[in-house]
């Protein structure tokens, strides 16, 4: 058998590659341009003389780096510059993204005696970056008002202006969609705006209320059904509700991720027992606490015979941004919402067109990726994979050698899971969630096998990743599920992957490879988080 790619031995280490790279390179040059760059403060020319070298180039000595394959073969490899990784371990402030100066036109143009008429003469791409970037109310509400027509009651907005379209729908009267999206998705723009805009349940469209946590005086959460979408038979997304705004981490609580994993469980649970025959303990009513807990008993008692293969895809996109180009950087809104669907266990095959079947093969879930890695592991190693996994976190040393700074990779953790930041980052400031075994020796490796205490772990341990990530300044993260299909038996723990996306690595070629490269070591980036938590 091929050997595995990743960076668990069956010794319970971490294994990486260490690239101490010295070579010479041939002059293929032919012409020599030199020309002047400019002047030094002291009035001295500066020219371009050392970009042509007369012979050959001898390097001996680059920069180290570290080639971290990942845990899983599936997600590439991650690559450390030793330089720039050194350069954080002497100072961890440099893991910071730091807050954005505030921006106000309208202050700009009282200081320069411009009346605010500008603003509606401004080219599209300028309107868009300060929809993006202002922090000032006063600007956000021009731009609203220039975006769509909004109805008033005295000088408060009460609701949008509708029209019908050539179909005979009431489409609200949007002058520049771009324009709209970027303002309403503003942390800063008036939280009236934002209910008439985009949060008010219908504002987005037509997607139908299934679900609710009700308002308790703390949060309060919708659940929508995406009737049309690329997950079949159903895609559900939590929102939280027009009395309960949360657009940023620092505003969002324990109880509104609880509300909104909740409604994620009972969604799960409802369907499953749908496919199983298993009463519902009540309905047209949110599922109790301890009613969710005895019908995902019954479930997992019913799947003992029947068994199911389908699985879970649960996403949460955190974060919005829109650049002056119209390209939308992330999520297609602000305001916090976690999205959710089940994979089903089989499809369909077709070879031509879509009458004559072919056949069946799985639907693709990302979790399928862990189990059959588990599976190759132990057929190569006779070990099993995340006993060797945790071991390796438990026993690790970091890669510069160094004693006299942290070396455990772990953030946070309880009995029922651990939060932690993997060997080799897929995204510079990548952490992970995963379930660890319960009294009994098993591992949780979906929501159903997961208990009330399992559940409320990770409900935690998101909360805490996001507020981690949040106080380093990160402003978009993109967090995903790999779950064990329902009913499989195997030793395959529930992960959470939380992949911030950051200034300045929009993600290329290297990336596209599944090549990542990162400036830090993870033990340092796990030490400013543990600080942030503090």
């Amino acid at each position: 058998m091929r050997p595995l790619r990743t960076c668990i031995s069956p010794l319970g280490k971490f294994q990486y590659g260490v690239h101490k790279p010295a070579y010479s390179v041939a002059n293929l040059r032919q012409d020599t341009g030199l020309a002047t760059l400019g002047l030094t403060t002291d009035e001295q020319p500066v020219d371009n003389a050392r970009n042509y070298p007369q012979g050959n180039i001898a390097v001996p000595a680059a920069d180290w780096i570290f080639e971290i394959p990942n845990p899983f073969p599936f997600k590439g490899c991650t690559y450390i510059d030793k330089e720039w990784a050194d350069a954080s371990a002497r100072n961890p402030e440099r893991i910071n993204l730091g807050q954005p100066a505030e921006v106000s036109l309208t202050a700009t143009l009282t200081i320069a005696g411009i009346d605010s008429s500008l603003f509606g003469q401004l080219p599209e791409p300028i309107l868009l970056a300060l929809a993006t970037c202002s922090t000032d109310p006063q600007d956000l509400v021009a731009l609203a008002e220039l975006s769509c027509e909004i109805v008033r009651d005295g000088q408060q907005p009460t609701g949008l202006r509708y029209r019908e379209d050539d179909a005979g729908s009431l489409r609200p009267v949007i002058h520049n969609h771009a324009l709209y999206e970027a303002v309403a998705n503003n942390p800063h723009l008036p939280d009236n705006y934002k209910i008439v805009m985009v949060i008010r349940p219908g504002a987005q469209g037509a997607s139908e209320i299934v679900g609710e946590w009700p308002e308790d005086g703390s949060t309060h959460v919708f659940e929508y059904l995406r009737r049309n979408s690329y997950i079949p038979d159903g895609h559900y997304a939590a929102n939280m509700a027009d009395d309960a705004i949360r657009y940023s981490i620092e505003a969002l609580g324990q109880n509104d991720i609880r509300g909104l994993r909740h409604l994620y469980y009972q969604r799960t649970f409802v369907r499953l027992a749908a496919q199983l025959g298993v009463p519902l303990p009540a309905t047209k009513r949110m599922l109790l606490q301890y009613e969710l807990e005895t019908l995902r008993i019954a479930i997992v008692d019913k799947m003992q015979e029947a068994g199911s293969g389908s699985a879970t895809l649960w996403g949460w996109n955190f974060g919005f941004d829109f650049a002056p180009s119209l390209y939308r950087l992330h999520a297609s809104h602000q305001q916090i919402h976690h999205q959710y669907a089940m994979v089903p266990a089989n499809m369909t095959i077709y070879n031509e067109g879509c009458e004559h079947q072919a056949g069946q093969m799985p639907s693709y879930s990302c979790g399928d990726l862990v189990a059959e890695h588990i599976d190759d592991y132990l057929r190569l190693h006779g070990n099993d994979f995340f006993t060797d996994y945790r071991a390796a976190i438990a026993a690790n040393h970091r890669m510069d050698g160094r004693s006299d700074l942290p070396a455990s990779l772990v953030v946070w953790r309880d009995s029922n899971s651990m939060l932690f930041v993997p060997k080799a980052q897929t995204s510079q400031w990548e952490l992970q969630l995963m379930t660890l075994p319960n009294g009994d020796g098993n591992l949780p490796g979906n929501v159903i096998e997961c208990d009330l205490k399992g559940r409320r772990s990770l409900d935690t341990g998101i909360l805490l990743a996001q507020k981690a990530l949040a106080g380093l300044g990160a402003k978009m993260v993109t967090s995903i599920e790999y779950s064990k299909r329902f009913g499989k038996a195997g030793n395959q723990p529930l992960i959470y992957a939380f992949l911030p996306r950051l200034p300045e690595s929009p993600g290329a070629f290297s990336e596209a490879q599944l090549r990542f490269i990162n400036g830090h070591y993870p033990e340092d980036f796990a030490a400013a988080c543990r600080k942030q938590l503090e």
